[in-house]
């Protein structure tokens, strides 16, 4: 873990991610900042700054390191920016992406375009990790209509003094063109060759981002490179212009820790890294950083809300349904086909790697496809780390014993050399796997519960008892205080708010199994997983556009493989996906029935929002909020989740706020903001620290989730929360009662900070005891502080 000097230095309270890009430059930035300190934030978490490819609406494409994005601003923009933020008392935290640079528009990114220009000759060659043995650089751009793109050749033409396709100009080495020249001869001359764009996944000689081709993986671990890709943002903090930095897709480095540490050397502030853990990994011990960017803790926190008593009747539901329940054999599967045909190239690559010993090539490819699908976690990380390897390395012979010599011979290479070519790149390339496997085939496959089908996510465990999320907070508070926590971001599956929706179907199983096979035969999506996912999401996210859902639809069934795919698009198939809202509004009977019950979710689905919120906001580590989410937002998966957001509509409803309006909980959403607003603004003046898991007593005391934090300047648990979980079973059994929550003792008396009521102590014994059914009367959440008064 971090060191306590380093991890204290520059921590900030809360931060606020904004999503920078066309419909928000950094100078379009700086008008959000005095309503984000109004709001409590404390530090403005900035998504990717440098030169992106030109119309990026991300940054996660950058193709210059050495500049910020002109588009966002330029560096001048940077800096005011940063000097208003600052003059406001925020910090600035900055997402970087040291994994990979776009080469989808080569005229845009210098150093590939000086690398297809001279090959390995390039000053820039050692960047990119191009295996130039195997020869020319392949670039799969071409269209083929079946012909593996010899006619698309023809389309080849030469205009000044490059090769063009379309919109997409080459490089012409030097010498390697006269006037009269054939086109296709001058193309044979280059150090690359234009391809059929099918050939990416089984032939590429660059290494990349997941599968796609256009996202070309940088060598960070040469210290020349780092150097030349990070000068500019090591000037940022340097300068103090930037605070904090977030890294993106570390698992995809050949050395996360090595990397870290050079980082951490020239970077004096809060680190934190995109890093999924399962459930029980740890951050290795060695990384300089101060924890991951929250998935962790989104799975905890979320799962809380739900009930596992549910479980059996949606997996009979599921299985009923068609829809495979099995999670552990849906995700090999995924898998899978992952490592066996997305990432075949990777999977060559290393493949060539294993010692011979007489081995086939085909069966070396077999044994490292094997290897890389046996991992329960994402990857390991050698020499720390050697029993998530050993696991994975045992999966795989268990499963293919007639593999078991070249597994063996795998493991004693790595293990002889952890940092040896094959380790790093077995490692590096299981990450992938795990992601395109899980998060993006086998989370659209398994739809039993989607709720639980999140980044980090878990779908195998249904919810997280409230013992087990009291034992994670203690253990994050003790080990890793000052990590980032998440409930949405613009890589999550679902917002926050539509899985805290969804959780209530969790509380009424039977209901919606009895609803979905009445709506199903009338209404049908094309294939099982897609139909029970595609109900789900309706009521998650309604009232939702017929452009909106279908999108998501699409993208789903695409991820999924199941009845189309990216690369096989079934014209006939995603028409009966396009179909899909206007069938359900033709059933006027259906749409009406479907409208009810989304509507009789919607109040709880609020309750469970705001409980999860609290308990993020003011538990400990540092919590993230996604733009946008200080209202109700029930954004789907990106670009869903990456919509502009309109940040002057929520000045009207702040200011309101500020004057003393306590808000109803109802579908404006300005409770949530009241709850935000007063969450921040607690956590930033009180900065609290410690946890102490507080127990509920009485009929309900099951549904409180409750805590309590020692706060600045206090001797003892001053800042406490209380949420309601199960909001419908509880109001079915006829609410709180008598249901109590002793509170900490101490000087001075606890105030409600939502409400502004006092809790008013014991008159026999002086002990403080909130009777939930009066604080929980207003709002289904409370934030209780003790000797203060509520947050003006």
């Amino acid at each position: 873990m971090m060191s306590a000097d380093r991890t204290s230095h520059g921590t900030p309270a809360s931060t606020y991610r904004l999503q920078l890009g066309p419909d928000l430059t950094l100078d379009e930035a700086i008008g959000s900042l005095d309503h984000l300190h109004r709001m409590g934030v404390d530090a403005v978490y900035l998504s990717p700054l440098l030169a992106a490819t030109p119309g990026s609406d991300h940054g996660y494409d950058v193709v210059d390191p050495t500049r910020v994005s002109e588009a966002l601003g330029g560096s001048a923009a940077l800096e005011a920016f940063a000097e208003r933020a600052h003059a406001l008392g925020l910090t600035v935290v900055v997402d970087i992406v040291p994994n990979h640079m776009s080469v989808a528009r080569p005229d845009a990114n210098p150093w590939w375009w000086d690398v297809l220009a001279n090959g390995r000759d390039s000053v820039y060659a050692r960047c990119f990790d191009i295996d130039f043995d195997s020869g020319p650089v392949l670039i799969p751009v071409l269209g083929d209509d079946g012909d593996d793109g010899r006619a698309a050749l023809g389309e080849l033409t030469i205009a000044d003094g490059h090769l063009v396709y379309f919109d997409k100009r080459f490089p012409l080495a030097e010498g390697t063109h006269t006037h009269g020249d054939d086109v296709a001869d001058v193309h044979l001359r280059q150090h690359y060759r234009l391809v059929s764009w099918r050939r990416g996944d089984g032939e590429l000689n660059y290494r990349r981002f997941f599968d796609v081709d256009h996202l070309a993986a940088v060598r960070v671990e040469d210290p020349g490179v780092f150097d030349a890709t990070h000068a500019e943002i090591l000037r940022w903090g340097r300068e103090g212009l930037v605070d904090g930095l977030r890294v993106d897709h570390v698992d995809g480095l050949s050395d996360p820790g090595g990397y870290l540490r050079r980082l951490a050397e020239h970077f004096d502030g809060w680190i934190v890294v995109e890093k999924i853990l399962a459930p029980g990994e740890s951050l290795p011990a060695s990384w300089p950083v101060a924890g991951t960017t929250g998935y962790d803790a989104l799975r905890q926190v979320c799962g809380a809300f739900v009930d596992p008593g549910a479980e059996p009747i949606l997996t009979t539901l599921a299985r009923d349904h068609g829809v495979a329940t099995d999670v552990a054999e849906i995700d090999i599967r995924a898998r899978g086909h992952a490592a066996g045909e997305l990432l075949h190239t990777e999977v060559r690559r290393i493949a060539a790697l294993v010692p011979p010993e007489g081995t086939d090539p085909r069966r070396a490819e077999e044994a490292v496809a094997e290897l890389l699908v046996s991992f329960d976690v994402y990857r390991s990380y050698l020499p720390e780390g050697e029993d998530d390897w050993a696991r994975a390395v045992r999966a795989a012979a268990d499963r293919r014993p007639d593999l078991q010599p070249v597994l063996k011979g795998i493991d004693r290479t790595v293990r002889s050399d952890p940092h040896g070519e094959l380790a790093r790149r077995v490692q590096q390339t299981s990450g992938m796997v795990v992601a395109m496997g899980t998060e993006n085939t086998a989370f659209y496959r398994g739809t039993r519960f989607v709720a639980l089908n999140e980044v980090g996510g878990d779908p195998a465990a249904f919810g997280t008892s409230v013992a087990d999320l009291h034992t994670e907070q203690l253990r994050r508070e003790a080990t890793e205080p000052h990590t980032m926590t998440t409930l949405s971001t613009h890589d999550t599956k679902r917002s926050e708010d539509v899985r805290a929706r969804l959780a209530v179907l969790s509380e009424i199983p039977g209901d919606f199994a009895d609803a979905l096979r009445r709506w199903s035969p009338r209404a049908p999506l094309p294939e099982p997983a897609l139909d029970l996912l595609g109900w789900q999401t309706l009521l998650g996210a309604w009232p939702i556009d017929d452009e909106r859902l279908t999108a998501y639809l699409l993208k789903a069934a695409r991820e999924a493989r199941l009845g189309t795919s990216w690369t096989d698009q079934d014209p006939e198939f995603e028409d009966r996906i396009r179909s899909w809202p206007d069938r359900l509004r033709a059933d006027t009977d259906l749409y009406a029935e479907v409208r009810a019950f989304a509507e009789s979710i919607t109040a709880p689905g609020w309750s469970n929002s705001l409980g999860q919120k609290a308990v993020q906001l003011l538990g400990p580590g540092v919590p993230d909020v996604y733009q946008g989410t200080e209202l109700w937002d029930l954004s789907l998966v990106d670009p869903d989740n990456r919509r502009p957001v309109d940040h002057e509509a929520r000045a009207e409803p702040l200011a309101r706020i500020e004057a003393g309006w306590r808000p109803r909980v109802d579908a404006d959403g300005a409770a949530k903001l009241h709850l935000v607003r007063t969450c921040l603004r607690a956590r930033r003046d009180l900065r609290p620290t410690g946890y102490l898991p507080l127990s509920a007593e009485g009929p309900a005391a099951d549904h409180a989730l409750a805590f309590a934090r020692t706060t600045r300047g206090s001797r003892g648990p001053a800042l406490a929360v209380v949420a309601t979980r199960l909001p419908l079973t509880l109001a079915d059994a006829g609410g709180w009662a008598d249901t109590v929550l002793p509170l900490p003792s101490g000087p001075g008396d606890w105030v409600d900070l939502l409400t502004g009521r006092p809790i008013v102590p014991d008159r026999v014994d002086g002990l403080t005891t909130a009777h939930l059914a009066e604080v929980l009367d207003r709002y289904p959440v409370a934030v209780l502080a003790r000797g203060r008064t509520p947050v003006g």
